[in-house]
Parts: structure tokens; sequence; C-alpha cells
């Protein structure tokens, strides 16, 4: 091709394509799985394995760059960037055995709701069950520490409910004080529930749930988590550090006619020198709420049947505005001792109200006829003359007979 005088050079553009691209040799493209490699669940090993594409990838790469150094034939010029990227390779293999890969992990609700630090105390002698509430918190330090944000503003007005299961009843739930915007909460507050037997420590589940309170709207669920009782041994503190997880369905299939309603501490003693049975009520805990403020005007009433002279009913007073009222009250029957193995204690608790007829909050019967706590509690008083004994017992919204009628 000849070029006239004062003419620039033309350059076709397949030269200028081949000029312009191809400026040496090419070099393998990295992928994003290169920066973020995938390990199998759990810890990574310390020689991170070489798996699919990346793996065979970061091979070629590698060996490559280790040619480069070794053969003194290729060209100087390429030296340079091959060292690099088999230097920058080698800091990333470094980098990946010295910290855990997030990604590993299962990334799901359980570690992204948050967790819960707490302890509970089953004190045997006082049938008490302590739950300590300590603090709540995200163990994920790439985020933010603390609670899943629930507001606007990013952050939460965090509580904690507890609920005893089986139990659909309020008179199973406490609750701690409101955190106000905060998503790292550090509540410090024990709450107790009273009148836990040895049975309930075998068939209860403790149900804890950390709720983020609205006044405007309903209040939001964030997390739960669940601890069979039977977990915990007697007079010893267990400590938990657990995952909050999604809200699981409360079993509604149980019958409604053993519904807890509350507790009720009765005491019993077979006084042998005036041949009567004193019957002592001494207090109630965690009473179902039968009024709109969300209390009751409890009182308890005893019978001791079969009642053929119709005069066995005793009443105590009436405990207003409460749910763990206390009566320490006592009541007397002239029985024969031959005699009380034909006889049953009904125990009911009553919501008094004005003006219109009272509401049965819940009751118990204790006799021969009855099984587990109530039977034993009978029997111990009849093997034990003038001797008082003191026992816990639950409170349904069922009771044989006809005390029912107020």
């Amino acid at each position: 091709m000849t070029q006239r005088k004062g003419e620039k050079p033309t350059i076709s553009i397949q030269e200028h394509m081949a000029i312009d691209v191809c400026p040496g040799p090419i070099q393998p493209i990295k992928q994003i799985s290169d920066y973020f490699p995938r390990y199998p669940r759990g810890l990574p090993p310390a020689t991170p394995p070489q798996v699919g594409q990346a793996g065979s990838l970061r091979s070629t790469v590698s060996s490559s760059a280790t040619a480069a150094e070794s053969d003194p034939s290729r060209p100087n010029e390429d030296n340079p960037d091959r060292a690099c990227a088999g230097a920058s390779s080698s800091s990333q293999a470094t980098r990946r055995d010295e910290e855990p890969d997030v990604e590993g992990y299962d990334s799901d609700d359980s570690t992204t709701l948050g967790t819960l630090d707490f302890s509970l105390l089953y004190d045997q002698e006082n049938n008490a069950l302590h739950c300590t509430i300590n603090k709540a918190k995200l163990p994920i330090p790439r985020y933010k520490k603390g609670l899943k944000p629930m507001d606007h503003n990013g952050l939460s007005d965090p509580y904690v409910k507890l609920h005893l299961l089986p139990g659909a009843s309020k008179a199973n739930k406490l609750r701690t004080k409101t955190l106000r915007n905060t998503l790292n909460p550090v509540w410090s507050e024990t709450l107790t529930y009273y009148g836990i037997t040895d049975e309930d420590m075998v068939r209860k589940t403790l149900r804890i749930s950390v709720c983020d309170e609205d006044k405007f709207r309903h209040n939001e669920f964030i997390g739960e988590t669940r601890i069979p009782l039977k977990k915990l041994k007697p007079n010893q503190t267990k400590n938990f550090y657990n995952c909050l997880e999604k809200q699981l369905p409360v079993n509604k299939t149980e019958d409604k006619s053993l519904e807890e309603r509350g507790r009720i501490m009765i005491s019993l003693k077979y006084n042998t020198q005036k041949s009567c049975l004193v019957v002592g009520i001494v207090r109630c805990a965690h009473l179902a709420a039968m009024d709109a403020n969300g209390f009751s005007d409890p009182y308890v009433k005893t019978y001791l049947k079969p009642d053929e002279n119709k005069k066995s009913k005793h009443k105590t007073a009436v405990k207003k505005k409460t749910l763990n009222p206390e009566f320490n009250e006592e009541f007397s029957y002239d029985i024969k001792y031959a005699d009380l193995t034909k006889k049953t204690l009904e125990v009911t608790v009553w919501d008094y109200d004005i003006g219109k007829s009272n509401d049965f909050i819940g009751g118990v019967s204790l006799g021969i006829n009855a099984n587990g706590e109530r039977l034993k509690h009978w029997f111990d008083c009849l093997k034990n003359k003038d001797k008082k004994i003191e026992r816990w017992h639950t409170l349904t919204n069922e009771l044989p007979g006809s005390a029912f009628n107020d």
C-alpha cells in the first residue's frame, strides 16, 4: 500500500483491535467465589478444599505463578503481574485460615433473631421456680450487635414474657419491664412462679418470648425459646444462652376441662383430741384475671362431700383487686377419723362481683377418688394425725359436683 507525502498512516480495525485488546498473554479473570469461598457446615478446615470451578481456577493461578518464577525463558515483563497474582492468592488463603467463614454457617432465623441470656432455679422446698432474665444480643460480629430491629428508627422496645405450657390461661404468664430504644437490652430481673410441684417439673415446659412493645399497634413478636423443666435439678441454678427461634404453635388440642386457672396452697390436719378435720386456706398464686381491669376479687369456698345436711360450706373473706391473695384462714369439720376415707374435699375459688353472679375461677378436689398430688396429700393427712401438712395444688376450670352454683 502506497502512502502519499503528508498523509497519516491508516490502521485497519483488525489491527487496532489486535493492538488494544491483546497487549500480552490473556490473564484468568477472578470470580466472586474467589473472594467468598463456601465451606461445608461447621468451622473451616485448616487447608481449604479445592472444590468446583473456583477451586480449579485457584490452582491454575497458583501453578502459573510458580511456573513464571521458575522459568527464565518467559519475558520479564510478565513476571511482576504473575507474582502479584500469586502473592494475593496466598494472602487470601492465609486470611481464610485465620478468620472463620461467616457464609459457611446457616444464616437462618435461629441466628438472626438474636440470643437470650437467662438462668433458672427450682426451689423445691418453697415450691418456686425462679427465672432470671439477664440480657439479649445478636452474636454475629459482621452486623451490629443486638436484637432484630422492629421499629422504624432501627431500634426496639423489648420485654420478655414467660408462659408455662401446657396452660393457655393468663394465670401462667409473667413479664419483665420494657426497655426503650435498645438493641442490647439488659434486664437483670427475676420472675418467680409459685406453687410449682415435682409433678409440674416433669410435665411442664417454660416458654420464654421476647417481644417489641408498640403503643399504637399490637406488640410484635421477636423470638422465643422453650425449656422443658425436667432438665432442671432441684436447688441448682442452671444458666442458658439460647438462640431465639420463630414462634411455634401452641398445642390447642388439650382437654379444656384441664385448663389451669392458678394455684392454691391448702393445709390439712386431723385433730384427734377434737375429732375434727382442720382445713386451712393459706394463699393463691397466679389466678386467672376475671375483671376488665386485669385483676380479680377472689374468695375461696370449701365443701366436704357427700354433705347430707348441707352444712359443710365454708367461705373466706374477699380479697380485692389481686391475683395472688393471702387468706390464712382455717375451717373445722367435725368428723370421725374412720369416715375420712369416704369423704371428698372440694375447694373452689370465685371472683366476687357486685350486682351480678360471681365468676368461677377454678377448683380442686382432694380425697380417696383423686389422683396424683391431690391423692398423696389426702393420704399423708390420714397417716400423720395431729400434723399440719401443706401442699400446692393446681386449679382447673372444671370440678365434679354442684359446686359451680354459688
